[in-house]
């Protein structure tokens, strides 16, 4: 098991570069999202010698200048300067909060229902099975053919290099859930997590997140790391075993 200043390191220094995204980093960490992930630009990871309101500043000025309207800034207890204050004055939203969850992967239980059936993604179909059920749940626009290949190659190549794994789950034969998770020094990044609104609270997150810890223990992780929604998942996870390692706060700036 990682330490606690380990694990609160490996949450501040995960982002995601969705594929076609643009990023910067110089002060913050700056990702332009593609259009369909709903495009605008996402800040966070703040290490700067200018004070909190410069730092918005330059983001939003940064945000004008790839033509993008919203700024979706995540903040993070080890950003230096704090920037809440400030994206609240300059009119942020506050819109989501996660909780930052970690355990031993060793000693976790999870409980998964015996009709639901949980597998590691591998082909077309079930590529096409994940993009149905992500589609609705975050709304993002759907993977054309071209878009479906693309993503199997990305899902084969990391799973078969032992970095990352996509899991779907089955609720009487049918896909309703699913998650990834990616392995970075020992840690297994849980992400991703979606389950279609008609099958919620029968067990399908649990048996997708049960799956991906086996899979990322094989690939040699010894801890888990999850940031889990206050609304959602983060009760499931708490139920799970996994201990509370403090808040992510997510605003919106429209600029």
């Amino acid at each position: 098991m990682h330490t606690t200043d380990e694990i609160l390191r490996a949450s501040a220094a995960w982002v995601w570069f969705p594929r076609d995204s643009e990023h910067e980093k110089a002060d913050l960490q700056l990702v332009r999202y593609p259009e369909r992930f709903g495009g605008g630009v996402r800040g966070s990871q703040v290490a700067s010698d200018a004070d909190a309101v410069a730092v918005v500043e330059r983001a939003v000025e940064r945000t004008r200048s790839w033509g993008e309207s919203e700024l979706r800034f995540w903040t993070n207890a080890s950003d230096a300067p704090d920037v809440e204050d400030a994206l609240r004055r300059r009119g942020a939203e506050h819109i989501d909060t996660v909780a930052v969850f970690a355990r031993s992967i060793d000693a976790l239980s999870v409980d998964v229902p015996d009709d639901v059936r949980a597998e590691v993604v591998c082909t077309l179909d079930q590529v096409r099975e994940v993009d149905a059920i992500n589609v609705p749940v975050w709304q993002q626009q759907p993977l054309d053919d071209d878009g479906l290949k693309t993503e199997l190659d990305e899902v084969t190549s990391t799973l078969h290099a032992g970095t990352q794994v996509r899991v779907l789950a089955r609720l009487d034969g049918r896909a309703v859930s699913t998650g990834g998770c990616t392995v970075v020094d020992g840690f297994s990044r849980l992400w991703g997590a979606a389950t279609l609104e008609s099958a919620r609270g029968r067990g399908t997150y649990r048996a997708v997140l049960a799956e991906r810890l086996r899979v990322s223990a094989s690939f040699g992780a010894t801890t888990a790391l999850v940031k889990g929604r206050t609304a959602t998942s983060a009760p499931i996870l708490a139920r799970a075993g996994f201990t509370h390692y403090g808040d992510e706060r997510a605003y919106l700036l429209k600029v």
